[in-house]
């Protein structure tokens, strides 16, 4: 069986908001799945959004303090 996480368990994993990944999972841009009135998401499915460049999709604030990145980034 997959490993399938909540949205809390995203949100902590990708270091954003619950309503960023509510929001992103709602427009599709996101893998996500609803099941009922929760969303689950596969483990494997979020690392490759995030290593296809998909965190692109995740702006940080623009007073971030880092050198002029405000992209969310794992590195």
């Amino acid at each position: 069986m997959k490993d399938l996480l909540t949205l809390s368990e995203v949100s902590t994993f990708l270091k954003v908001p619950k309503s960023t990944i509510y929001k992103l999972a709602r427009e599709r841009r996101l893998p996500g799945h609803k099941v009922g009135k929760h969303w689950r998401f596969v483990r494997e499915e979020i690392e490759a959004w995030v290593q296809n460049a998909g965190a692109d999709e995740v702006m940080v604030g623009a007073a971030t303090g880092n050198g002029g990145h405000d992209r969310f980034s794992l590195n």
